[in-house]
Order: structure tokens, then sequence, then C-alpha cells
């Protein structure tokens, strides 16, 4: 028994051994892929783009400097509220040399209807405003040019009626009216001298666009040609040379002055303007120059050229140029303004380029305002500075700065 259970034992012994040694294909352990990390292809660093030139900043420069090199005076317009405003008369007072009153010195506003007729005579009374501003004009030393004493606007029309008062109807007659004009302009240069302003002056516009473009003289609505006649220019400069002191220049003012029959209409008048003994009642020409973009400056300084030829000084009084033409207004693009910049330069620079050859006798030069918004056109952005007092390029036009002006780098 024993010796059977032993046999039985050795023999599972072997079959286990033999089962041990088969040839058996093991099943496959799964494996973890690993994915293979994407290497991004290498790129530029991004970068900052280039930072452009600054546009160098203009140097400083002032008009009166620039017009002071041709030993000429620079103007422009005042009135009370440019001395109201520190900013404006910052710029007055950095920039010119010289100042027109607007509107205070136009006869509306220095005749008095009431006390003409307590005196039974034309009577000249300087307003508050006028006064405020040559004290101003006296304290910082600023030359004055007087504008104006006979025009058909801005003339009280109670002047020419009798008993000063146009409610009657009834106009006087010619001697009556040269009286009263011969009594308006002595009034004047008169109150001037007492009150110490009339060595301020320098010119006084005697006349103010009394001519018409087809070559005639205005006739409507111009009350001084209705009663007086023809002649009454002559005669208010007889008188203004009667009364105004010497160092006053007397002088025509007109606009549109290149244009048309005018250059030779004025031309003719002034060859007229000569007292019975020859002597001239004339000393000079003002040209408002009220101009546009679109204006010639060829035709322009034709005229220039021609009034020159007088003999007589020739002045810019009333300067302002609008972007594109009188029916036409350009917007104030930077194309615009860089082209105004460049009118600007030309015509400054022929102004320059004739007073220091010796063939323009011009010994001031006005502009009408200080900055667009503030200008009577500010429609057409006519003026050196902006509405804000940024320089503009027709401010670099005028210091005949050209790089600025807006001409082509």
């Amino acid at each position: 028994m024993k010796k059977g259970l032993l046999l039985c034992l050795i023999a599972a012994f072997l079959v286990c051994c033999m089962a041990a040694c088969g040839k058996t294909t093991p099943t496959p352990v799964p494996t973890q892929t690993v994915t293979e990390e994407v290497t991004p292809t290498p790129t530029e660093e991004p970068t900052e783009p280039p930072t452009p030139t600054p546009t160098p900043e203009p140097p400083t420069v002032y008009l009166k400097d620039v017009f002071g090199a041709h030993n000429m005076k620079v103007g422009t317009c005042l009135t009370t509220q440019m001395l109201s405003m520190p900013a404006k008369e910052q710029i007055i007072l950095e920039n010119y040399t010289s100042v027109t009153m607007e509107n205070h010195m136009k006869p509306d506003y220095i005749l008095s209807q009431e006390k003409s007729k307590e005196a039974g005579d034309i009577v000249v009374e300087f307003n508050r405003d006028m006064i405020t501003m040559l004290d101003w004009a006296k304290e910082h030393n600023m030359a004055v040019r007087g504008h104006t004493l006979i025009w058909y606007s801005q003339t009280p029309q109670w002047i020419f009626y009798d008993n000063f008062d146009s409610k009657t109807g009834k106009k006087v007659d010619r001697k009556v009216m040269l009286k009263r004009m011969e009594s308006y302009i002595r009034q004047v240069f008169e109150k001037l001298t007492e009150a110490g302003y009339a060595d301020m002056f320098y010119a006084y516009d005697v006349a103010n666009e009394a001519w018409m473009e087809d070559g005639k003289m205005r006739s409507q609505m111009n009350l001084w040609y209705e009663i007086i006649g023809e002649d009454y220019l002559w005669y208010a400069y007889s008188y203004a040379r009667k009364y105004a002191p010497a160092n006053i220049k007397l002088f025509y003012n007109d606009y549109n002055e290149q244009m048309q029959k005018k250059p030779e209409a004025i031309e003719a008048f002034v060859k007229t303007l000569v007292d019975d003994k020859g002597n001239s009642l004339i000393d000079g020409i003002g040209l408002q120059a009220h101009l546009y973009t679109s204006d010639s400056l060829t035709q322009y300084f034709a005229a220039v050229d021609r009034y020159s030829a007088l003999g007589l000084i020739i002045e810019i009084t009333e300067l302002d140029v609008g972007l594109g033409a009188w029916q036409s207004i350009k917007k104030a693009t930077d194309d615009n303004l860089a082209a105004q910049g460049r009118f600007y330069y030309e015509l400054v620079n022929g102004i320059f380029e004739r007073v220091d050859k010796g063939t323009l006798n011009m010994d001031s030069f006005t502009l009408w305002g200080i900055n667009d918004s503030a200008s009577w056109r500010q429609e057409y952005s006519p003026l050196l500075l902006d509405r804000y007092f940024k320089k503009k390029p027709a401010f670099y036009g005028v210091c005949q700065m050209k790089e600025y002006a807006g001409f082509a780098q």
C-alpha cells in the first residue's frame, strides 16, 4: 500500500516537470504608449513696430522779428475782447508792432448824434473802447493805423440830414455837407492831438472803398457822393492834409485792389489828389488783401507793381487768405492748409524781394486778426492760427520757414 502511494507521488511529480518545460506563448502585457512631444517650429521673437523719427519742432519765431529784418512794422486788428483774453494779448505782444482798430474808429463809433443836435455842428466823441485800446497801445509802445474817416458804410445816416435827424427826410445841400465834412475831419485830428495820441499814429485811411471793380466811383448807397458830388474825395484829402499832424501819412484804402479795372481807376484817382500848388494830398495806398488760395499771385503782384510805380507808400492793411474761392469754400484739411501755407509764403516772399530791392516802398504789413475763430471770414479758415491758437502752415509761410509752410519735403 505504502509502496503504491509512493509510486503515484513520483508519477505526479514527473508530469508537473514536463508541463513546466513546455513551449507556451505568454500573453503580452499591455504597455502605456508615450505620446511624443511636438517641438514647435522656431519663429522670430515678436517686436515693437519701429519708432518713427519724430518731426522736429519748428524753432520759435516771432512775426515782428521777421518783418523787422526788412524794416517793416507788422500789425493786426484790435478789439477790447482781444485784450480781455490773456492768451490773445500775449500773442499780440509777442508778434506785432502795429494795431488797427477793427471797428471803433469808424464813423458809426465816433460821431455823437445827441451832441451834434445840441451844438448845431457835427460832433466827434471818442468812445470808451477806443480810448481803452489807445491807452493799451501807448502803454505797450504799439504804432497805430487810423481806420477810417470817409466811407459809404458804417457811417450814421443822420449826419447827412437837416438838424442831424434822418427822420426829417430832408438831406442837407453840398455846401452844408462840405462844412460838416471839414468839421468832422478837423475834430478827429485835434482830439487825437489833445489827448496825447497823435504821435502814435503813422497812417490814417482818409477814404475807404470808393471805387468799384468796373472802374467807376461807388455811387449807390453813398451819400457823400450823392450830396457833394464826385469831388467829395478831393475835399476829404484836402481837409485831412490841412489838419493832420505831419507824422500821420494819409492813405486811400480798398479791397479787390487787383481785380478788373480797379487798379487803373485807383491810379488815375490818386493822380488827381494835388492842391492848387501841385502838392500831393495823399501819401499812400492801402491794399486790404482779402485774398483766397485760388487767387493768382501773378495778377496780384502786377497790381502791387503798378501802385508802387506811383511813388507812394504801399501798405498791406487787412490781409487774410481764405481756403478756396469766394463762392467755393474748401475745408481745413491737411492738404488745403498746406496750400494756404504755400500761398502765404509766396506772397510775403514776393513782398520782401521787392522791398529789399527798393522797388516797393512798403513800411507796414497788417493781418486782419489773430486766429480763425475770431475772423470776420472764419468759415474760410483764413488766418495764421487755428481756433485753438495752434500755428498753421500759414504762420510759417509768413515767417518764410519753407520747410514748415506746406511744401513737399
